[in-house]
């Protein structure tokens, strides 16, 4: 350490000053010194300058929890940024828009945000925490997104109250307001209790003493307690829906008061013949061990058939790690639980679009009615013409379409052809034929079957035959 000692007379006298021919190297000094003031202040703006930056990231909660634009985002309880923006999504999630400090950018995958407030009471101060992810995982660049399994959302007291049925919190209040009207006008008689207040206190005295007497197994009481009370947290969910199945089956047994108090009557009558039973249960046992005893020659055969199927395991267990796959693999809409899941939705459609198709098919009946009678045409016309057009041959198709007139006829003196006049090529022909029946399409049946007029219902003309 340096100290500074007042000059005496026997001190030395001081240097004499500088001679003008060392006025060179001072100068030096003092432009390495403006230089390096210079890089100082170059730092610290670099510094302010590269402290102003930030890095932007979007956070998708399921609800918004009362935050405002401005509110403070958190790491360990140090501010490192704030909220910017806030935004509905379409499915009702909330999209928040965060600026954090360069010096915490990037954050890594892993990262968890949280809305936490000072209380469960308070609705102002409320922040996000933000839980970075380890160092060593992907890094998440400015303008990512996080997703509703990387939020927490706040639990605010009225969650808290929303945890009991209605029903319950009307009993809650009325307990309270029971409570108050008990005390109303019991001054004098608390002032008689409190004499006894010092007697309790000294025997609650005691009792501490006696915990501390045993304090490593009240210590190790009270951290199994913690223990418990932290798996309980845990099981939220469970909690509440053990609360609320408790509650409707209380509201059963309730229900069935009449009938609890006829089991109960019929108790005793039951508990008689459960001692008759217990009597005669000895004699079932030696029995039962009879059995047994006869069934031990059977069990030999047990080994040897599990030994023959433990064979059997190893063909079927693809079979099975495939019925796994099919009941429950990894994706969407690929597997039986998914395709049930989805039966409801399905049957709620049908109940939906069954009533409008039987609607449609209904009103279209006078429309559809006419061709119904054509449908033997119609097939034998697709039969025919597919087994004609369905071959091939070097040149195409093997039935070909083309016009054939009668150009000969038949002499029926001498049973040979002649030549026909032009005029009586097409004589044969017939025109017109726009209302044709059902089966007209050939010469009418001896039957009488076709063509097919129903009786003159369907409006054709049943001389319009080939």
């Amino acid at each position: 350490m340096a100290t500074t000692v007042p000059p005496s007379e026997s001190a030395p006298a001081l240097p004499p000053l500088p001679s003008p021919s060392r006025r060179p190297r001072s100068s030096a000094v003092r432009i390495v010194a403006v230089g390096a003031l210079v890089l100082v202040v170059a730092v610290v703006l670099l510094l302010a300058l590269g402290k102003g930056k930030s890095a932007t990231y979007h956070l998708i909660f399921a609800d918004a929890g009362q935050l405002v634009r401005g509110d403070q985002v958190q790491v360990g309880g140090v501010p490192v940024g704030s909220i910017k923006e806030i935004a509905l999504l379409p499915n009702y999630r909330v999209k928040i828009t965060i600026d954090i400090e360069s010096s915490l950018a990037p954050l890594h995958k892993g990262t968890v945000a949280e809305i936490r407030v000072p209380s469960l009471s308070s609705v102002a101060n409320r922040y996000i925490a933000l839980s970075p992810g380890a160092n060593n995982a992907p890094k998440l660049p400015s303008g990512s997104t996080l997703p509703t399994s990387a939020t927490r959302e706040v639990v605010d007291l009225d969650q808290l109250f929303n945890v009991f049925t209605p029903k319950t919190r009307r009993g809650l209040q009325q307990f309270f307001r029971g409570s108050a009207e008990t005390y109303t006008g019991a001054a004098p008689q608390l002032q008689v209790d409190a004499h006894y207040f010092p007697p309790a206190i000294a025997a609650l005295d005691h009792v501490l003493a006696e915990f501390g007497r045993d304090g490593p197994i009240f210590s190790s009481f009270l951290v199994e307690t913690a223990k418990a009370t932290t798996v309980l947290a845990g099981r939220s969910q469970q909690l509440t829906e053990l609360v609320s199945h408790a509650d409707t089956t209380f509201a059963a047994v309730g229900a069935q008061q009449s009938n609890l108090a006829a089991g109960l009557k019929q108790l005793p009558v039951t508990l008689r013949e459960g001692n008759h039973t217990f009597e005669e249960l000895p004699a079932t046992l030696g029995d039962l061990r009879k059995l047994i005893d006869v069934s031990k020659a059977d069990t030999k055969e047990v080994a040897p058939f599990f030994a023959r199927l433990r064979g059997l395991l190893p063909a079927i267990t693809p079979e099975v790690s495939d019925f796994s796959q099919a009941l429950s693999k990894p994706g969407s809409s690929n597997d039986l639980t998914e395709a049930a899941l989805a039966l409801p939705g399905v049957a709620k459609a049908l109940v939906t679009a069954s009533p409008n198709g039987v609607r449609s098919l209904g009103e279209s009946v006078p429309l559809t009615a006419l061709f119904g009678p054509y449908s033997p045409d119609l097939t034998g016309f697709l039969r025919a013409f597919g087994q004609t057009s369905a071959y091939y041959d070097a040149n195409g198709h093997y039935a070909r379409a083309g016009a054939l007139f009668p150009n000969f006829q038949l002499n029926p003196e001498n049973n040979t052809l002649k030549p026909v006049e032009p005029s009586q090529i097409i004589g044969g022909l017939k025109t017109g034929q726009l209302r044709r029946c059902p089966g007209a399409g050939t010469q009418p049946a001896a039957d009488g079957s076709s063509p097919f007029a129903d009786n003159g219902q369907l409006g054709c003309d049943p001389s319009q035959t080939p």
